[in-house]
């Protein structure tokens, strides 16, 4: 099959260098890169939309709170996830590609489609009235915070597929679409794009919450009947996303795949690729533990995902406070998302020259290092807050105000330099490991790493939540203060322990790498 070279950089132009930096594409790829791109566009673009309305639409709830949500990752998400992706790997068995792709993503875009113009507007129908809520919550006080779950069951069900549409629209659906498309050498200078474009996604569906959530003010209206109208276009928006997704992704079938410049399945098809290693939990700490190098990575993993929950929950119930109608929540929400976007496209240009530059361990210790110290700060304005009330008067600022913005501040720069530093370092660490512990070894930190990552921050405010009678997320801050500043703790020490190993390794493979040209 004809291909062509990658582009060509002998003797070129300063436009040239420019578009080597920016967009390493020949001419004749632009037909493959610009579809993909705009697919992963489009599914970012609706995560961040179900995202932000998510959290909306539970905390605000009458009742409830940002506790709710630790109950909701457990009880609600976990096992889900789990039955969507068992029923997944069977009817991978059962359907081709393409109706597999499609009938997953419609059902979707039914259910945001049914909650939206069905449930919503019936919501008194399908949920516990807010008195049964309240009465429940008298009666058994240790379980305050999982009564909502249940009475507000469509709520919980649509805070569930918000969550499982970013694992399987962007992970399964998009990224194994795109690596059974994409050959190796063009990987190399493509997903990085689909990551930038992807992440204007977050800009462009920020912008629109607000002007929905802004625009639409309808005279003698309750605020209840303004959501549910703004709720109604905000599903427009991710209805018409979806199609294009579905739009995309069948143009690719019709004039990419077609293609043999763009595609080859002799060299691209799955018989020819390694399969993924599948480990259970189990398994995943056996592997884990029984490498010192490994255990380190584990606890990078582990460290970010305990500490940002922790943090990231706390901050939500100061949110509430500040904005208690779906609405207003939802409309910050979006400026939250915006500047999320703009902060991660900046941070991963600068994050790359990062790594060349200074090195692995520049580029992982900032992660922890922001970490601390923006989860001490906002930690520092919420347990404190009642005595800065006088400097906060004085500066026009409520305490909690300054807790909501101290907070965004944390989440942004965590999650942007998640993005830029802290994925590429851990990718990097498995690179001077033998074949057999690196395949191994990613499948089992992500396999341990990554559920207790998300669950284990859950998991310790439920326990607080339950053990401690008429507890919010505010009287258990400062226990959690302690917590992720102890997790950060470790999570710094595996990031020195993990560096001295990891230019150990380097070294010796470099040492190996010369005798073997020497000789």
């Amino acid at each position: 099959m004809s291909t062509q070279s990658p582009v060509d950089t002998s003797n070129p132009s300063t436009l040239e260098k420019i578009k080597a930096i920016f967009w390493p594409v020949n001419g004749y790829e632009n037909k493959k890169v610009i579809p993909m791109a705009l697919m992963m566009f489009c599914v970012l673009f609706n995560y961040t939309i179900l995202r932000d309305v998510k959290d909306a639409i539970i905390i605000t709830a009458p009742g409830s709170g940002a506790e709710v949500t630790n109950f909701l990752k457990i009880y609600g998400t976990l096992p889900m996830a789990i039955l969507v992706m068992i029923l997944y790997a069977k009817m991978s068995t059962l359907l081709k590609k393409t109706t597999l792709f499609y009938s997953t993503l419609s059902m979707f875009l039914i259910f945001f489609a049914l909650f939206a113009f069905v449930i919503f507007p019936n919501k008194e129908f399908f949920n516990m009235s807010q008195d049964t809520i309240q009465q429940l919550k008298g009666e058994y006080p240790r379980l305050q915070w999982f009564i909502p779950v249940i009475g507000y069951w469509t709520y919980s069900l649509y805070y569930v597929f918000s969550e499982l549409w970013g694992t399987v629209a962007l992970s399964v659906l998009f990224w194994t679409f795109a690596n059974e498309t994409t050959r190796s050498s063009e990987a190399q200078r493509f997903y990085a794009l689909f990551g930038l474009v992807g992440n204007v996604g977050l800009i462009f569906s920020g912008g629109l919450l607000r002007w929905i959530t802004s625009s639409s003010e309808v005279t003698g209206a309750s605020l209840d009947q303004v959501w549910g109208t703004n709720l109604k276009y905000i599903t427009v928006a991710f209805l018409f996303f979806g199609g294009l997704i579905m739009f995309l992704y069948n143009w690719i079938q019709k004039n990419v795949l077609t293609d043999p410049r763009l595609y080859d399945p002799e060299t691209m098809g799955t018989s020819k690729k390694k399969k993924k290693v599948k480990l259970s939990f189990t398994e995943g700490l056996k592997v884990v533990f029984s490498s010192k190098y490994l255990c380190f990575i584990a606890m990078l993993v582990l460290g970010y995902g305990i500490s940002i929950n922790l943090v990231e929950i706390t901050w939500k119930s100061q949110l509430k406070l500040q904005y208690p109608d779906t609405n207003s929540y939802v409309n910050f929400m979006g400026f939250f998302s915006q500047m999320t976007g703009f902060t991660t496209i900046i941070l991963m240009i600068v994050g790359n020259n990062i790594l060349r530059r200074l090195g692995w361990f520049t580029g992982a210790i900032i992660t922890p290092v922001m970490v601390l110290i923006t989860g001490a700060s906002f930690f520092t304005f919420v347990i404190f807050r009642d005595d800065m009330t006088p400097l906060m008067a004085a500066l026009t600022v409520t305490p909690v105000l300054l807790a909501v913005i101290v907070g965004a501040a944390q989440n942004i720069l965590s999650k942007s330099t998640k993005y830029s530093l802290f994925d590429p370092t851990k990718e990097m660490s498995y690179i001077p490991l033998d074949d057999n512990l690196k395949v191994r070894g990613k499948a089992a930190v992500d396999g341990v790493g990554g559920r207790l990552g998300k669950s284990g921050g859950a998991i310790m405010q439920q326990i607080l939540l339950v053990s401690i009678v008429g507890s919010t997320q505010i009287t258990i801050a400062p226990i959690l203060a302690v917590i992720v500043m102890a997790i950060v703790g470790v999570w710094l020490f595996a990031v020195f322990g993990l560096s001295k190993q990891y230019y150990a390794l380097r070294a010796k493979q470099e040492t190996k790498k010369s005798k073997t040209s020497a000789a």
